[in-house]
């Protein structure tokens, strides 16, 4: 009898980091419970030079952007349930969400120390507190559940019943159950449709997070995107830093607006 899967695989003449990617997706994916809305491993090849994963095939698409109302809620549940369904996280000797981000939210130290000029504004004007929001942030995302990080419609699957599947685990951490809402939000407020600011305050996970921290995050999140997009594109990712330059703009605009209220 035959059957479908969905392989990826990589070696470091694609890119040097993926294969180390894939290892840390597999063990992580082979630890997801059944019951989470994740693929499952069904398989796993690593030579030392080329990794292949085989994980189950997800007769999906990815949600349409600008997000769809009903598409949002699906998500939006989905999350809410694989929070719970990964609290405790099942893979406890991951990193956590502050040791995975210590480096990469240290962005705005960086872009102080030798400004773009094309540095975005508001953030040229505020870099002060940008930097100490973000190093002030980093104690507070403490939690143990297991955060996929790097939640966006491109990361999500949704088959013909409505069924929400999150794929793509390299980036997982341990941190709080709100996190990976968090960082929905953004991907909605990027692609437009839709107030972000009412979700933040509606969403069960998001409005029992200190609203400080969430902000704090988010400053963390833009001048790590402010940071990358300067930097030459990495081998076989050319659209990447256009992407976070991208990010980083809405998030600035979006960070303006939440501190001037």
């Amino acid at each position: 009898m035959g059957g479908r899967a969905f392989v990826k695989a990589a070696s470091p003449e694609q890119n040097p980091d993926t294969p180390v990617m894939h290892r840390t997706e597999a063990r992580v994916t082979a630890a997801l419970p059944a019951y989470a809305p994740t693929p499952r491993l069904l398989g796993c090849h690593d030579d030392g030079h080329w990794v292949a994963l085989v994980l189950t095939d997800v007769d999906g698409r990815h949600p349409a952007t600008p997000w769809r109302a009903d598409e949002l809620t699906a998500v939006l549940a989905a999350l809410e349930s694989m929070a719970a369904a990964l609290t405790p996280t099942p893979v406890p000797q991951l990193p956590t969400v502050a040791e995975h981000l210590a480096e990469d939210f240290t962005g705005w130290h960086r872009i102080a120390e030798d400004p773009p000029a094309d540095l975005h504004p508001w953030a040229r004007a505020h870099l002060d507190e940008l930097r100490d929001r973000t190093q002030q942030v980093i104690a507070e995302l403490a939690g143990d559940t297991l955060c996929h990080l790097d939640v966006r419609a491109d990361n999500l699957l949704i088959d013909a019943a409505g069924r929400v599947t999150v794929v793509d685990w390299p980036w997982a951490a341990r941190g709080p159950a709100w996190l990976d809402t968090a960082l929905l939000l953004l991907d909605v407020r990027l692609n437009g449709g839709h107030d972000t600011e009412a979700l933040l305050r509606r969403l069960p996970l998001l409005a029992d997070a200190d609203p400080a921290t969430v902000t704090g995050f988010y400053a963390g999140l833009a001048g790590f995107f402010a940071d990358r997009a300067r930097q030459p594109p990495p081998p076989g990712i050319p659209t990447v830093r256009a992407f976070q330059r991208a990010q980083s703009d809405v998030l600035l605009d979006w960070l303006a607006e939440r501190l001037a209220s």
